[in-house]
C-alpha cells in the first residue's frame, strides 16, 4: 500500500523547516513556495501568511528539539550525568556538517518586529528547555537550580551559536567543564 503524498499543509512546513533554518528566514516566499510545490493561496489558507509560517515551523521544531533534549537527558542515570551528558550530545550535533547554529536565536535577531508571533514560539521553546533544566537541578537537590539552570541555559545558547562557524573550536567541550564547575559548586557564585 502506498503512502499518501504530504498535503499542501504538511509541504509548506517542511519546506519553511528547510529554508529557514538552511537561509534563515528572511527566505522569500516565492522560494518556499517553489520548493513545497503549492500555489500561494495555499499559504494563506493554511497560515495566514509567512509571518504564521514562520511561527508554525518554529512550533514545529521546538517540538522535535524537545524531544532531542529529552532523549539527551534520558542517556544517563543520575541528573549530574545527564545534564553533563547535554554537552556530550552537543558537541556531536555542533560537529555535524548540516549544523548551521540555534534556529531560534537566528529567528529572533532577524524578526525585528517585538510583536512577530515566532516569538512566542522561540520565548516558549527556551521556557520549557529551561524547565527540564531545573527538573534535573531540583533531582540532584542542587543548593541554587534557579541560578544553575540559568548557567546552563546559557551554556548551551553559547555552543548552539559558537558552533556555527564549523571550524576546529570545541565550544561544546568548553560549555561541558563550565557545566561541570556549575553543578559543583552547589549554588555558589559570584554574586
Amino acid at each position: 500500500m502506498t503512502r499518501p503524498s504530504p498535503g499542501p499543509r504538511e509541504r509548506l512546513l517542511t519546506a519553511g523547516q528547510h529554508l529557514f533554518y538552511a537561509h534563515g528566514v528572511a527566505v522569500g516566499v516565492d522560494a518556499l513556495l517553489k520548493e513545497a510545490k503549492v500555489a500561494r493561496r495555499s499559504l494563506y489558507e493554511h497560515f495566514s501568511g509567512k509571518d504564521g509560517l514562520v511561527a508554525a515551523v518554529l512550533h514545529r521544531t521546538a517540538e522535535e528539539d524537545l524531544a532531542w533534549y529529552d532523549a539527551a537527558l534520558a542517556a544517563a542515570d543520575e541528573p549530574r550525568e545527564r545534564l553533563l551528558g547535554l554537552f556530550d550530545r552537543l558537541d556531536e550535533l555542533v560537529a555535524n556538517d548540516d549544523f548551521r547554529g540555534c534556529r531560534y536565536f537566528a529567528s529572533d535577531v532577524a524578526l525585528e518586529d517585538p510583536d512577530h508571533p515566532a516569538h512566542a514560539e522561540t520565548e516558549g521553546f527556551r521556557r520549557r528547555l529551561r524547565e527540564r533544566l531545573m527538573r534535573e537541578l531540583e533531582a540532584m537537590d542542587h543548593a541554587d537550580p534557579e541560578h544553575a539552570a540559568d548557567q546552563l541555559h546559557l551554556l548551551i545558547e553559547g555552543t548552539l551559536v559558537m558552533g556555527a562557524p564549523q571550524d576546529d573550536r570545541h565550544p561544546a567541550r568548553a560549555a561541558h567543564d563550565l557545566a561541570a564547575l556549575a553543578l559543583g559548586w552547589g549554588g555558589a557564585s559570584w554574586r
